[in-house]
């Protein structure tokens, strides 16, 4: 009898299910020392539930760490950028990476897909596109059972007592402050700063500007005409995006005379650079590093394809923008090639690392250490880029920067700004695999050797009977009768 794909998802999850109980997925919780379970203090909080967040949340439900508490700003089922700010027709990766699964084959993008389409349009698949991927994400998290507090944002960060007081914020105004012992700052892109604006951009009125960070109703482009500054991945989905809801003319303005080619993500997957990166000296990493950030993200060869496809797509390459101004509600644009006007500007241009941007890190600028702080390179292999990254600890923690400032290590970043430290194993689902473990394990052994003294006293106290010899306490003993 054929089935719906209602029916077909509900086996998949109980499929997922059986697996997760016949690996012992989901280990026993942990022994209750009395304090996990108030509403105000948590083992763990994860700032984003979007890939990283549920990644590293079921992670920790597979340790056994009950207090976890995942708060995103976002309404339900829109976390991430996927179906905001994404613009892209699929996801960069190859479909057949490994996600939030961490192993559990039912739980695969691969097994959900198929569940849903069947085998042969998974091998028909070239790359996921951007809105299943939401989708799958959305049932990863319902059935591993992960619980999120949506619409709701870090708005600080300061030292509490035993850990970290928070300062949660609601969408209607309304905020409260919560404690918890390790922080998980799973914020992606753009979590350690924020778009990068050029100086001539920010001189401009905002209405004349829109950043690729940015969600918009991007039809209010039709029949107008639209400068791109960039010649990376984020331009070229502008470019399509513009073009296809009905700009009428898109010009793409890029400093390289070349487009970029090399995905470099390709070549870093491989489990000696991924899993041992953090394990180099600083000069290594800084080296590596320093390579990485040289190759730009080339768009995929479809969005390419899709903007050169438009009679209205131009691109002036190797012709950075020298000036910007606005003529008669147009924006001008100077150029080597001379002068042009576009009703608005897009911006592929970036981020930037810089704390001072979000409200929720700006506090800690002082306390924190960053590469600036701790390394000198040496001669000729300065990167200002690279300087900014702050500088963390194995488990993806913040370094304090003075000896009073110990409790930002409770502190982990686990979204782009980890890449200078750590590499580029919490920026997207190539490295996932190799990053949750790394954070997950720095997290268990923080809270287990924190309280250490507290589970010594338990097991002292501990008397739970698992042998009954089945003697009444009056009977004689062999021994006493011996004696």
């Amino acid at each position: 009898m054929k089935t719906t794909p209602d029916e077909r998802l509900r086996e998949l999850e109980r499929r997922a299910h059986d697996e997760m109980a016949r690996i012992e997925a989901l280990c026993a919780g942990w022994s209750t020392l009395g304090d996990e379970d108030r509403d105000d203090l948590h083992s763990v909080v994860i700032c984003g539930a979007g890939l990283s967040g549920l990644s590293i949340a079921f992670a920790l439900k597979r340790r056994g760490i009950r207090s976890v508490h995942v708060i995103d700003q976002s309404e339900e089922g829109r976390e991430g950028p996927w179906i905001t700010c994404a613009r892209m027709q699929t996801l960069r990766s190859p479909k057949y990476l490994s996600g939030p699964d961490l192993g559990i084959p039912s739980l695969t993008l691969r097994s959900w897909y198929e569940a849903l389409n069947g085998a042969d349009a998974w091998e028909a698949l070239d790359k996921i596109g951007r809105q299943d991927w939401m989708a799958y994400l959305i049932w990863f998290r319902r059935t591993v059972g992960i619980d999120v507090e949506n619409d709701t944002t870090l708005s600080s960060i300061d030292q509490g007592e035993g850990g970290l007081a928070l300062t949660l914020s609601k969408g209607d105004g309304t905020s409260r402050t919560v404690t918890c012992r390790q922080l998980v700052m799973a914020t992606g892109i753009d979590g350690c700063g924020g778009p990068r604006i050029p100086a001539m951009v920010k001189a401009l009125p905002k209405s004349a500007w829109t950043h690729s960070n940015e969600p918009i109703a991007i039809d209010f482009l039709k029949g107008r005409d639209v400068a791109i500054l960039g010649g990376g991945t984020s331009s070229f989905d502008w470019a399509v995006a513009a073009l296809e809801t009905g700009a009428r003319e898109v010009t793409m303005f890029a400093r390289s005379a070349d487009l970029p080619r090399t995905e470099v993500l390709a070549w870093t997957n491989f489990p000696g650079f991924l899993g041992h990166f953090a394990d180099l000296p600083d000069l290594e990493r800084w080296r590596f590093a320093h390579l990485y950030f040289n190759f730009k993200v080339p768009p995929t060869q479809e969005q390419y394809d899709r903007a050169r496809s438009h009679p209205g797509f131009t691109m002036q390459l190797g012709c950075g923008v020298r000036e910007l101004s606005m003529d008669g509600g147009k924006v001008k644009l100077t150029t080597a090639n001379g002068t042009c006007h576009a009703d608005h500007l897009l911006l592929g241009t970036g981020y930037e690392i810089n704390f001072a941007l979000r409200p929720e890190l700006a506090g800690l600028v002082e306390a924190a250490a960053f590469w600036k702080d701790c390394f000198q390179p040496p001669q000729g292999e300065e990167n200002a880029l690279l300087a900014d990254h702050p500088y963390l600890g194995p488990g993806f923690e913040l370094t304090p920067r003075y000896a009073e400032a110990g409790w930002v290590s409770r502190i982990h970043m686990f979204n782009t700004g980890a890449l200078a430290s750590l590499g580029p194993v919490s920026n997207g689902v190539t490295g996932l695999k190799y990053g949750v473990p790394r954070i997950v394990s720095a997290l268990v052994k923080a809270l287990f050797i924190e309280d250490s003294n507290r589970y010594l006293a338990a097991l002292a106290a501990y008397d739970e009977p698992h042998f009954d010899p089945g003697i009444d306490e009056d009977v004689t003993t062999s021994r006493e009768v011996l004696a």
